[in-house]
């Protein structure tokens, strides 16, 4: 699995977001700006040895 397209929800306005998560690296963290509101988003991405994929969200001042 090398890049796909993943859905998930910005924790400050609720909406769905669509992200890019890199299948290379099983464990990810970055901040990401919000598509809808434009807020600051901590997407921690975790990738299994089966390459399910899960994703966290969270507010920068959580």
């Amino acid at each position: 699995m090398d890049v796909s397209e993943q859905i998930t929800f910005c924790p400050y306005c609720g909406e769905n977001i669509t992200i890019l998560v890199d299948g290379t690296i099983d464990q990810q963290e970055y901040v990401e700006d919000c598509e809808v509101c434009c807020s600051p988003i901590i997407i921690n991405v975790e990738i299994s040895h089966n390459e399910d994929i899960f994703i966290n969200t969270r507010k920068e001042n959580e």
